[in-house]
């Protein structure tokens, strides 16, 4: 089973979340997009894919326009991306992203979890080397050659491409993202990306038993009920 399987897996988890989390961690998003790249869609990529994806999961669009509104209308909040690396049981890790206004308060509430599940926090770039950062574009309506054709005209250079079905995976850079989905809709009219991620894959993956299962999953859902949490990739076949 390909990796695109993994990225999947992991926001079908985090959609399974509260809404109200769900609705925060996105007003967030696209406030910070918003405010970094401006408010209009056309100039603004960055804004339109989070916009895009907000729907997709049903978020109001009173959430989505209020974010923006708020950069429109001179509201002035920083948030900052924070990378926490955590080593689990029995050789499991997690890479932990938070969106805050309050650097403080996230590694205070991570670290409150690590402790309760005795587990341990590393330092920056203990845990992150041994996954891949990359950005994951999947879509239907181009075979492997017609898809490689287009990202060579386009100069892209690409990690891996996955065919899964009638469905073609793009694996490359996070900064191609926009470049590897521009290239195809050149390509492909009206294409519909059933995926654009940029995300963290375990380069080798573990399976817990027993306690250390128990654990784990502890972990996960205290994590997922910190606010500021946004993403919680690991290396667990789950």
């Amino acid at each position: 089973m390909g990796r695109a399987y993994e990225v999947r897996k992991a926001s079908i988890q985090k959609t399974g979340a509260a809404k109200a989390k769900l609705y925060s961690m996105y007003a967030r998003e696209i406030y910070q997009a918003a405010k970094t790249g401006g408010t209009e869609f056309e100039s603004n990529s960055a804004l339109k894919r989070l916009v895009d994806k907000a729907k997709k999961e049903q978020v109001p669009s009173d959430i989505i326009n209020r974010a923006i509104d708020k950069v429109n209308s001179g509201v002035d909040e920083t948030y900052t991306n924070a990378n926490y690396e955590l080593f689990g049981p029995a050789g499991s890790s997690l890479i932990v992203a938070c969106l805050t206004d309050n650097v403080n308060r996230s590694v205070s509430s991570v670290r409150a979890a690590v402790n309760k599940c005795h587990v341990k926090m590393g330092a920056q770039g203990s845990v992150s080397y041994m996954y891949d950062h990359l950005c994951v574009v999947s879509f239907k309506g181009l075979d492997e050659e017609q898809t490689l054709e287009a990202l060579i005209e386009a100069g892209i250079d690409i990690e891996d491409i996955e065919i899964e079905n009638d469905e073609t995976i793009i694996y490359g850079t996070p900064s191609d993202l926009f470049n590897i989905k521009e290239a195809i809709s050149s390509k492909l009219n009206n294409v519909n990306f059933d995926m654009d991620e940029i995300t963290y894959i375990a380069k080798d993956k573990v399976t817990l038993t027993g306690e250390d299962l128990e654990t784990f999953n502890k972990l996960l859902t205290m994590l997922d009920e910190i606010e500021d949490v946004q993403h919680v990739y690991h290396n667990v076949e789950l």
